[in-house]
């Protein structure tokens, strides 16, 4: 059982990363999602028959975490509910990536257990945590898991891997014209919020994705409907990125050689710890709040190298196959043997 959390687009990424190197090595897996409701889950058939429960989100407004609407919206009833019925009976192996209904389930069904997520990387100390002492703890309670494995830009001497990316989506195929627009990702944001943001900018153009219905231009800037095929393609061509501080996109980013241009999400501890090691590695402009100068000296700044990632699929593919006995940090340690930098 692969248990992911939906709420984030780049844990969903980061699945379909994993699934062609599990189904490779002869892994079966069924797929279940929580934190976003069914209706919102889009281009999903790669996961066949998946199981779906409601779980647990953050409720963001404006650009920043609500702690008290997101406890007021759990529904703790429904998730005890949910935990008692899962049946895993039938699996071998639990693989969350930050799934909470699953992982209370195969702790009360003792399935062995191995988390996979971005969040686990910050169980460890890592820049912009320090005073986040409840981190780990929180984390522990969440998502109870036997062992977990962080994904991160660096190793940090832990049991943390190279980011999970769907590199053929990115990086595959012929060579890609450069198109002069800036891609733009602000799902946490007002899209008419963004959209003021930007139009100050005459002479730039720059093509959001948000959830509207069908896409619309105000003059240089064009709003677009979320697109699983389209927004890959969009990422190759354009001059930059400007997103909130997610770890999905930012490493796509990173792969790609793309300027990052990054604001944090207001409240997410996550968020903070990201832009705090894109600074130290001087892979990103960060914003706090939307600043029009900042923008537009980011616009004018060179374009970084890429980074390149090994096939961090196939390494946990073949580890899961072998049944070896590997603790995660030597895990850890051969895959980022295998990342260059160009």
């Amino acid at each position: 059982m692969y248990a992911v959390q939906a709420t984030g687009n780049g844990h969903i990424t980061r699945a379909r990363a994993l699934l062609p190197a599990l189904q490779q090595a002869g892994i079966s897996v069924d797929f279940l999602f929580s934190g976003r409701s069914r209706e919102r889950l889009f281009d999903m058939q790669c996961f066949g028959d998946f199981q779906h429960r409601t779980g647990f989100t953050f409720v963001t407004r404006e650009g920043q975490v609500h702690g008290w609407q997101t406890l007021k919206s759990a529904r703790i009833r429904e998730f005890m509910a949910d935990v008692r019925s899962l049946d895993l009976s039938s699996y071998d192996l639990l693989l969350n990536d930050f799934e909470p209904v699953s992982a209370w389930a195969a702790r009360r069904q003792k399935l062995p257990s191995l988390g996979l997520a971005h969040q686990y990387a910050l169980r460890y100390p890592l820049p912009g945590t320090q005073r986040a002492f409840w981190l780990k703890p929180a984390m522990d309670l969440f998502t109870p898991l036997d062992r977990y494995l962080g994904v991160h830009w660096q190793s940090f001497d832990q049991a943390i891997l190279p980011p999970l990316l769907s590199l053929p989506s990115v990086t595959d195929g012929e060579m890609v014209e450069p198109a002069p627009f800036v891609l733009v990702y602000l799902p946490f944001e007002s899209t008419e919020q963004v959209i003021a943001w930007l139009k100050p900018l005459t002479g730039q153009a720059f093509r959001i994705y948000a959830d509207v219905p069908e896409a619309v231009s105000y003059g240089y800037v064009e709003v677009r409907p979320l697109c699983r095929q389209a927004f890959p393609e969009d990422l190759k061509r354009c001059q930059g990125v400007i997103c909130n501080t997610g770890f999905g996109l930012c490493s796509e980013a990173l792969l790609l050689g793309k300027r990052l241009l990054t604001k944090p999400l207001k409240g997410q501890i996550e968020q903070y710890s990201n832009a705090c090691i894109l600074q130290q590695m001087q892979r990103a402009e960060v914003m706090p709040k939307f600043d029009l100068q900042c923008v537009r000296d980011w616009l004018v700044s060179p374009e970084p190298e890429p980074i390149c990632y090994p096939d961090v699929a196939r390494f946990i593919a073949e580890w899961l196959v072998s049944g070896e006995d590997l603790q995660g940090e030597l895990l850890a340690r051969r895959v980022w043997q295998a990342v260059r930098s160009s």
